[in-house]
């Protein structure tokens, strides 16, 4: 079955090998793997994005990011959706953003959302939806047990990674890293304060968005702890994030937020890398203690775990991430989804069109008799 599905991102964040967001990161999977397939690969996604497919691309939203900026990406969405599904023929709609109920599409294809943030972070009426052939799924099995009952979940697809892109045998340097967005739930001035403990410089590497949050929280919680060892990165390419990953000590992943997943810790143990990590969310089943890195309470512990790390050996980490996060797995199980709900769709419109039939024949029947 050849399909064709239309990915829509997230409107204020760029898709493509070098996305920071997991989201991002997922979608330019997905998109790769339909276009490889030979299936008709559409995404929806602001100027900037790299697909491999075809890119319907939405202006993206410069300086500050504000209530009237979602709203204006959320409207430039909802057109770019509306005028993709009037020119062209689309077997199912794959929304990734967090503000999917902005822009979702009306009745008819089946939509697949894939909830990619901490379940409350949602409205709690998505969980509800009264829309037909609209279905919700996690991305590990510790954000579904955060969920709350719905008859519209799926099972959950877990994330993976490209374990054959981070392998190499780089000389281990004396630094942490930490990479990822910029923001107060990721909890970076932890790892910063852990490796000033541990006598380690730690490089940070990661975007900054427009959110007046996550500035301050820069300027408040960041700047003041970097010195000449603690240094910030600023956004990395896919390139020299691989390379960051082969020669660090190890990755620092101080979240403070319930994490769904974690796909630079998945990263990082393909490249043969242990991660320290907080037990938040998914960060407890991904990091196995004392095997593939150390889970930690506080930037005390972090520390210490610093020092000790030499004690993992690299091999096992990659053995790890090879046998538990793969994406070709993930990209397939996503496949499968896609074509059970397009066939379910059609079986219910061959019965529907079988019922219209016999009820025409029956009235054509009567009309003729009377």
């Amino acid at each position: 079955m050849k399909l064709t599905v239309l990915n829509v991102a997230y409107p204020l964040a760029p898709v493509g090998p070098d996305a920071v967001g997991g989201a991002e990161q997922v979608l330019t999977q997905l998109d790769a793997a339909l276009a490889r397939q030979g299936h008709e690969s559409v995404v929806i996604a602001c100027e900037g994005s790299k697909v491999a497919g075809t890119l319907i691309s939405v202006p993206a939203s410069h300086g500050a990011l504000t209530a009237r900026t979602r709203e204006l990406a959320q409207a430039r969405q909802r057109r770019a959706i509306e005028q993709v599904l009037n020119c062209q023929s689309v077997d199912l709609v794959h929304l990734h953003g967090i503000d999917f109920p902005d822009y979702l599409p009306p009745k008819g294809l089946p939509v697949l959302v894939t909830l990619h943030l901490p379940p409350t972070w949602y409205p709690p009426h998505i969980y509800g939806l009264a829309r037909p052939a609209t279905y919700l799924h996690c991305v590990s099995s510790a954000q579904r047990r955060m969920c709350p009952t719905s008859p519209l979940l799926l099972p959950e697809i877990e994330n993976g990674v490209e374990f054959e892109k981070f392998q190499g045998r780089h000389a281990k340097r004396s630094f942490a890293l930490c990479l990822g967005r910029i923001c107060p739930e990721k909890g970076f001035h932890f790892a910063l304060n852990a490796a000033t403990r541990a006598g380690l410089p730690l490089l940070l590497g990661g975007q900054i968005f427009g959110y007046e949050a996550h500035q301050q929280y820069f300027q408040q919680q960041i700047l003041p702890r970097l010195n000449g060892r603690h240094r910030f990165l600023g956004p990395v390419s896919f390139k020299r994030k691989r390379r960051l990953l082969q020669a660090a000590r190890c990755l620092l992943a101080p979240s403070l937020a319930p994490e769904t997943s974690s796909l630079v810790a998945m990263e990082a143990l393909a490249a043969g890398t242990p991660v320290i990590a907080f037990p938040s969310g998914a960060l407890a089943d991904i990091v196995e203690d004392g095997r593939t890195g150390f889970l930690v309470k506080d930037e005390r512990e972090m520390g210490e775990a610093i020092k000790a790390v030499s004690q993992l050996k690299a091999e096992t980490c990659r053995e790890a991430a090879r046998n538990r996060f793969s994406a070709r797995h993930m990209t397939e199980c996503y496949l499968e989804v896609y074509r059970k709900l397009v066939s379910e769709k059609e079986e219910k419109d061959a019965e529907g069109a079988s019922a219209y039939d016999r009820a025409s024949a029956e009235g054509q029947a009567m009309w003729t008799a009377d």
